[in-house]
């Protein structure tokens, strides 16, 4: 099964909102990420100072699948749907998503 990272940069458009931002992405947005088949590991980070243009956040995905293109149009078909139910934060704003096949094992230092 081949290895995957989804690498998503984001922003908070209103600062005022940026905990119940964070709050939000971590206990709700994460958890309906991780119930996409092939999802399964998530982790976000954050830029103390971003320069113009790149997100603030980042979430990597890790991905395990051998159908990579399946797996984003269940993404995607999953944002429409969390898009319907109200799921998605007003004030989320997507910078960038990338989407990398792992092409050599985690290296550690001896």
């Amino acid at each position: 099964m081949e290895k995957w990272m989804m690498a998503v940069e984001t922003n908070c458009i209103d600062p005022a909102q940026e905990k119940e931002f964070n709050e939000w992405y971590n206990n709700v947005h994460l958890k309906d990420m991780l119930s996409v088949p092939g999802v399964v590991r998530a982790t976000r980070y954050e830029n103390p100072g971003p320069a113009q243009g790149q997100g603030k956040f980042l979430a990597l995905y890790e991905i395990e699948t051998d159908d990579a293109p399946q797996v984003m149009a269940d993404l995607s078909a999953g944002m429409a749907r969390w898009t319907e139910q109200g799921r998605l934060f007003p004030a989320l704003s997507i910078v960038t998503g990338c989407l990398y096949r792992q092409i050599t094992p985690p290296v550690t230092r001896e």
